[in-house]
Formats: C-alpha cells, sequence, structure tokens
C-alpha cells in the first residue's frame, strides 16, 4: 500500500458526519428477522465496481442479504488507506460487525492510519479501499457462513470492462465510482442486460442521463439509485399535506445545504505527484481529460473538480431533489440562473445561490426553487419556534427545506424529515420519530425489481428529470451571472453556447461509449 502522509487520528467534530457513518452499522430488519436457506438460483449475482467508502458500505449492506452473492470486486486502485470516513475506523468496524463473533480483531492492518485536515473546517479519519480489501471482506464474510470456515469464490479485476467480459456469473453490478464514471458503467453493463444499482448523482451530464434513462427503458433491466427520499414516509407525509392545502399553492422552495465538507474555489495543482503504488491513474481518469497525477484529485475531493463530480449541488441535491420532484410532480425547469462566491474554471465555488424556474402544472402554479451551499441560507421566515430557528444557523446543523405557499409555509429537515407547518395547526402534526433498524427502500426496491417486480421509485427513468435539474443548477454555478434557459424538448440551452457544450461532453478516446 502507498505511504500516506497522516496526522494523529482525532474523533470527526461534526456529529452529521459521525452519524451518517453509524448509520451503516445498524443490522438491516431482513437480517433481524433471521436468514432463511435462499437457493443459488433465487440469488442474485452481483460485482461491487468502485470500492471507496460508499462502494464499501453498500457492499456490507449487499453482503447482509440472503437473496444477493457478491461475485466480484473491481476496482482500478489495488488498495490505499487514505479513504475518507465519517468517524475513526468506521469502515473497518463495520467490517467487523458484519462478520461478527470471532472476528472483532478481523483486518488489523486495515485500521486507521490517522486522520487528514481536508479543509479549514473539515477534519476527516482515513480507512481502508480498493479492490483488494474488498476482495478480503467479501470471502471473510461468506467463509464465517461456510461450515467448512473458508471462501475463495470473489472475483477481482481493475477494469470494468474486464469484468464484464470474463465474470460470466453475472447479474447485476453496483457502481461506486466518482460520478464521471457513472454513465459508461451503467451503459455498458445495461448494453449487457445486466441490472444496475448506482450511487448518486445518476450521471455528470445532462445527455447521459437522457441515454442511461433511455438505454434502461429498451433494455428493461432493473436500475436504481441509492437515494431513499422518494419513498420516505416524510415524502408521502409533505405530499399529504400540500396536496390537501396545508399551505396553499405551493410557489417558492428554499433548499440548502452545509457541504461542501471538501476542496472547491481552488486551481489546478500545478506539481506533478508519483502516482501511487496500484493504482492506474489513466484508467481512474477514463473518460475526463487527461493530467498528471495530483492528490489534490483523489480519493473523495473530486467532488469539487468540474471533471470528475458535480460539486456540493450535485452530491446533496440528487437526495432533496428527488423528494421535492416527488412531492410536487415537477417537470425539469425553463431556466436557472445562479450567484456565487469567486469563479474558478475546474472547480465549483466554495459558495452559491441557484435559482431554478419550474414551469406550472395541473397540481399547481409555477415554483421557483432556490438552492443555497456554502454555508448561504435563505431569509427565515417570521414566527419561527426556537427549536426550528437552528436549521438557519451555520455549522453541523444547518441544513433544511421550506416550502413557501400562499397562506403558509412547511419547514423540514434537508432531506424533508421531521416536516411543521406554519401557522401551526392540529391537523398537520407529524408522528413521533420511529426508530428502528436501518432501511434502504431504494435497495429494497430494486432487488425486487430484480427479481421481476415493480420499478424503483428511484430507477434511471424516474429520476432522469431529476438529474436534469440539479445538473442545470451545478452548470450554472458555472456561469454566474447569467440565465441559462433551457429547451427540454430539443435538449439544448439556447441562451449559452458555451454553456450548451456543457450538455453533451466530449469523452477521452479510448473510454468513449
Amino acid at each position: 500500500m502507498p505511504d500516506i502522509p497522516v496526522k494523529d487520528s482525532t474523533p470527526l467534530s461534526r456529529r452529521a458526519f459521525a452519524a451518517a457513518g453509524a448509520a451503516f452499522l445498524i443490522v438491516p430488519r431482513y437480517v433481524l428477522g433471521g436468514q432463511g436457506h435462499v437457493a443459488p438460483s433465487d440469488k442474485i449475482t452481483m460485482a461491487s465496481i468502485g470500492l471507496g467508502r460508499q462502494g464499501q458500505a453498500i457492499t456490507m449492506e449487499l453482503l447482509a442479504r440472503p437473496d444477493v452473492q457478491i461475485v466480484a470486486v473491481c476496482d482500478c486502485n489495488r488498495a490505499a488507506m487514505n479513504y475518507v470516513e465519517y468517524s475513526p475506523n468506521a469502515l473497518l468496524t463495520s467490517a467487523r460487525e458484519l462478520l461478527g463473533d470471532g472476528y472483532q480483531n478481523w483486518g488489523q492492518d486495515l485500521a486507521s492510519p490517522g486522520s487528514a485536515q481536508l479543509t479549514h473546517e473539515f477534519k476527516t479519519s482515513l480507512g481502508m479501499g480498493g479492490r483488494e480489501p474488498a476482495k478480503r471482506l467479501v470471502e471473510a464474510y461468506y467463509g464465517s457462513r461456510n461450515p467448512a470456515g473458508s471462501y475463495k469464490g470473489c472475483g477481482i479485476f481493475a477494469d470494468y470492462r474486464e469484468l464484464l467480459a470474463n465474470q460470466k456469473d453475472l447479474d447485476a453490478v453496483y457502481i461506486a465510482t466518482p460520478d464521471h464514471w457513472h454513465a459508461p458503467i451503467s451503459i455498458a453493463a445495461m448494453n449487457q442486460h445486466k441490472h444496475v444499482l448506482c450511487q448518486k448523482p445518476m450521471t455528470h451530464s445532462i445527455s447521459e442521463a437522457r441515454r442511461v434513462a433511455q438505454l434502461a427503458r429498451e433494455t428493461k433491466v432493473a436500475t436504481s439509485i441509492t437515494v431513499n427520499n422518494p419513498s420516505t414516509p416524510s415524502t408521502q407525509l409533505i405530499s399529504e399535506w400540500l396536496s390537501g392545502g396545508a399551505i396553499g399553492p405551493v410557489r417558492e422552495v428554499h433548499n440548502w445545504s452545509s457541504r461542501p465538507f471538501w476542496p472547491q474555489g481552488v486551481e489546478r495543482p500545478v506539481e506533478v505527484q508519483a502516482v501511487p503504488d496500484g493504482l492506474n491513474w489513466d484508467l481512474w481518469l477514463g473518460p475526463a481529460p487527461e493530467r498528471p497525477f495530483n492528490n489534490a484529485y483523489l480519493p473523495f475531493v473530486w467532488r469539487g473538480w468540474v471533471d470528475f463530480g458535480c460539486g456540493s449541488f450535485g452530491d446533496m441535491g440528487c437526495y432533496s431533489f428527488a423528494g421535492i420532484f416527488k412531492i410536487l410532480g415537477l417537470t425539469p425547469p425553463t431556466s436557472v440562473e445562479a450567484s456565487s462566491s469567486e469563479s474558478y474554471a475546474e472547480t465549483f465555488p466554495k459558495a452559491s445561490i441557484v435559482h431554478l424556474n419550474f414551469p406550472a402544472r395541473s397540481s399547481g402554479p409555477p415554483v421557483q426553487m432556490s438552492w443555497y451551499d456554502g454555508g448561504l441560507r435563505p431569509p427565515r421566515p417570521a414566527g419561527l419556534s426556537p427549536k426550528d430557528q437552528s436549521l438557519f444557523k451555520g455549522g453541523e446543523d444547518g441544513e433544511g427545506i421550506l416550502y413557501v405557499g400562499d397562506k403558509g409555509f412547511l419547514l423540514a429537515d434537508f432531506n424533508g424529515g421531521n416536516p411543521r407547518v406554519y401557522p401551526a395547526s392540529d391537523k398537520y402534526k407529524a408522528p413521533p420519530r420511529q426508530h428502528g433498524p436501518h432501511s434502504d427502500e431504494a435497495i429494497d426496491q430494486w432487488v425486487a425489481a430484480c427479481k421481476g417486480g415493480p420499478p424503483s421509485l428511484a430507477s434511471f427513468e424516474t429520476q432522469c428529470p431529476v438529474t436534469e435539474a440539479f445538473l442545470l443548477g451545478c452548470m450554472a454555478q458555472r456561469f454566474p451571472g447569467e440565465l441559462l434557459e433551457w429547451d427540454e424538448s430539443n435538449m439544448r440551452i439556447t441562451s449559452s453556447e458555451k454553456a450548451n457544450a456543457l450538455v453533451t461532453p466530449t469523452y477521452r478516446s479510448p473510454y468513449a461509449v
């Protein structure tokens, strides 16, 4: 493994990140309910592609499912210990809890080497990642359930093309690579009639979103991104309240995030660094423009670079927007515009406000949605309870969503949780929060769809217009002060040729699909 400079390990200071990491330590409902024997013919055989933090966390959840069999892992990085964790040793702790009794000391060599200060405010624990640690975990898990006490059946690949060509017993793939790889790998897998579960955002560009949605429709494979918002009780409750006239017709939505926690608003580094041992840098770049290696690009921090990620808007907007679209029945916006902190050519801004204008629907009038990130917030409405004031402050809890109607407003946590109506009414009281085993509705629905059930509410087809909307917002962040007018039918920005060129980006050969 490569030598990685680290600092003394300290607990992560942000409760939100610690809580996110802890969520993966909770045993899913179907495990608590007991694992009956599932015949091999009834299992979905899967490969995990991209084994960073998110890749490993969901792979662990998939391993625990009795009707899923992980048969291969794939990553262009052999192994490293510099992947971001949301609390010290979170990944290793999750792995040991998944393995169960007798594995409390498993993977001692995979323990966190320390921490790193990614930004002025964000210090993170570092942990394991790459294809070799993932293979070890998969084989340890199935070996722990094997009467013989061992298992050696997990394929291992550096290149997804070799995986798809050689792993013949494959039904599906889970994709957790950087954003710029989501569409090419999804397209390649669907062309081979593999079901696809993909990390958010669904794609890196609007044309990719249209293409993967069309291919999913044509191939009839099961697809989903790992976003639960369309299916949550909070989304259903807000939808019922708003359709029932709780605040009157909704004309504005405000959604704000404390992200980014990674560097944005920076120039390309001039230093050329040595590629770490075990990393295929050319394959990591893939369809993105070629450049020399530098640790400023990976892991985790790629989110802030326009060639690899979608910034804080694309990283978080795909969650909240999926719920908003479901609640309000939105279609893509007709125009977007942004104001931001200092603009940089290759990274998203540190802070921005983006306005998206949505047309009227049969269920309601036009809606203007405003997105805020980097510590910016909308004006707080009058009459808030002291408890709700915290959503408009900075820091770890300062994220939320606000629906504004003709008769009042509805305030909720960032993803719609804990909704409350102003002026207060006994008719609109959210039930107490349910505290129970963790479950991912999107993955539950996707697994059922793989077996012939209905499509996931987070399928590629359903999430295409959602993706289109926040990607237009990401585009506006790169052209602050310009009004980008969107012709949905012709998939074209009519007001800016420079912006329109980003709708269908050029892939670097030989990675075009």
